[in-house]
Parts: C-alpha cells; structure tokens; sequence
C-alpha cells in the first residue's frame, strides 16, 4: 500500500491502514510531500536551507509507529513541541520555541548521514515504523498557485500566490497550482514503491497543497502513469481555504487536470459529507471509478477523518481486489 500526501490528512490514512492491517496483511509505504515553508519546517529551510522540510515526515513516522511503550514515547518525543518562553524572556530563549522535537532529529540526521531516506529510515527504526516514509522529491520544492481574489485590492485579477503556507491560506478561486523546480529530483526508493504497489491511496488532505503536487513530480508523475497498482482516492470531509468554491466532483476532476490518463478504482468518500451524492458518482464514472460511501467522520461532528472508522471502511476495499 502506498499513500500519497502531507500532514493530518496522510497522518489519518496511514493510522486506517494499520487499523485496516489487522484483518488484510499489508506492507505500507507513505510518499510524502516536501513543500511545507510555514512554522518550524520554514524556519529550519529559512535558517539552515533544510535538504527536505521535515514537519509532514515527521507525521508520518510518528502514524507508523509501533505500539509498544517505548516507541509510542518516542513517537511522542518526535511530536513534542517547544512552547514559547515567559513573557521577559530574552531574544534567545526563543530559539526553541515551536519547534518540533522530530524536526531537529530529522534535520540532524540528514545532515549527519547526507542522505534523507537514510536519515527516514533510521528515524523509522526509532520509532519502530510499521512501515516506511519516503519524500516525493530528494529536495525541498516550492508550491505557487495563480489565485483570483487573493489581493483585496484586485479582486478580478489573477495574482500568483508562492509558498505552501501562502497558498493553504489564501482566500479567493485557485486556477492553477505548480511546483518549483517544476522536474525536482525524483526520489527513486519513492518510483520502485509505486511499481510495486498494489494499491496507490491518495488523500485525504489539503488538494493543491498536499495531494496534488505528488502529480506534478515528473518522475514520480510517470510511475503513477506506469504502475500496475489499484489506484483509491479518500475524499475530504469539508473545503479549506485553497478550496473554496470547489465541488466534490470537481475535487475529481482536478486529478486528471494535472495528471492526464490517470485512471482511479476507488472512491471513498463519507455518505454524510459527500452533500448530493449523484454528481460524484458521475465525477468518479469519469475516472473509471466506483464510489463507496460510508462513515469516515469523528463522531463529534468535526470535519476530521477518524482512522478507525476509515480502517473498517478500507478492510472490504482493500480485500475485495486481493
């Protein structure tokens, strides 16, 4: 199983599918994006020009971890966060502050063995992952979108919006989103993971921002292309920001807008999100797809993916095709 995104979106997923492992056995590898510029990620690119910004990585090996006591208070340790000093505190007391734990380990270890996916692997052994992280790209990349309304004072006019962070927070219609450099260095353990996958999951996360810059890596792009694997999509809970005024189906659309010729098995999508039901079977038909409904959502109410509900949701997905 290989799953493609960045943050609390992948986070859920890779949580599912442990969840989903305990009935279909399984070998999970996460691709994670490398476009984080906001809080500590962009101060450690900012500061020490970070091979790969390392916050999403960080989330992904701490979603992998393995159960025991040791290496749930590791993963712990990797997701503690500096608070900020009291008030009178001088300039560099500072310096911590907001900082990941599992940011500054990752960081030093790929400076220390320079090499990320050394430096990821050894960081998974850590926490002893259930699996295995992996950067879409070998570097950093940027991620700029042409947004109309982002400037208030050209509302009509498109406007190029430049850092993830920017982009996620942007108010107005994102046209178009790209990455730069626009052909990263391909991460090649990430291109043998999609060739050998049986299955390739994508979402649920932030759309331009997390899920579909993995469409804009042409190495990895082309893989996607090539690769024999069942291809899932798990649709978000509710619009953000970057997706104002986009639809469910058009949240479909948007994969072969960026990726011609990609085809899609699956659809998953929560039957109390998903609104009008009837356009997304026809957006999913498009893809050559089958949309599945069912429950996803925490039960407070929130719009937040609950990993156990999308684990239950993934066993007779994932095993039907076996």
């Amino acid at each position: 199983m290989v799953a493609f995104g960045g943050g609390h979106g992948l986070a859920a997923t890779l949580r599912g599918l442990r969840h989903c492992a305990r009935d279909v056995e399984m070998d999970i590898t996460a691709i994670v994006t490398v476009g984080d510029d906001g809080g500590s990620s962009g101060r450690l690119r900012a500061e020490r020009d970070a091979l790969l910004p390392p916050g999403d990585l960080r989330q992904a090996l701490a979603a992998l971890a393995a159960d025991d006591p040791t290496c749930k208070r590791t993963a712990s340790l990797l997701q503690y966060r500096f608070a900020a000093m009291s008030e009178g505190s001088s300039a560099g007391d500072e310096l911590l502050a907001g900082h990941a734990v599992g940011n500054l380990v990752l960081l030093g270890l790929m400076e220390m063995l320079g090499d990320p996916v050394a430096a990821l692997d050894h960081a998974a052994a850590m926490v002893g992952a259930r699996g295995r992280v992996l950067p879409m790209a070998r570097h950093a990349v940027g991620i700029e979108a042409d947004v109309i309304g982002a400037d208030p004072d050209r509302p009509g006019e498109v406007v190029t919006v430049r850092g993830q962070h920017a982009v996620a927070v942007a108010f107005g219609h994102v046209e178009a989103v790209r990455i730069a450099p626009a052909d990263p260095p391909t991460c090649p353990q990430a291109v043998d993971a999609v060739h050998t996958a049986d299955w390739l999951i994508f979402g649920p996360g932030s759309w331009y921002t997390s899920v579909l810059p993995h469409l804009l890596v042409p190495g990895l792009a082309a893989a996607i292309l090539a690769s024999p694997a069942r291809r899932l999509v798990t649709l978000n809970l509710a619009t953000d920001n970057e997706t104002l005024g986009l639809s469910v189906a058009d949240h479909l659309a948007a994969l072969q807008w960026y990726l011609p010729g990609i085809r899609i098995d699956t659809v998953l999508a929560d039957a109390k999100w998903v609104g009008e039901p009837e356009p997304v079977h026809r957006a999913a038909e498009t893809l050559g797809a089958r949309l599945v409904l069912a429950p996803l959502a925490v039960a407070d109410g929130s719009p937040r993916h609950d990993p156990e509900s999308l684990g239950v949701a993934l066993v007779p997905v994932l095993g039907a095709a076996r």
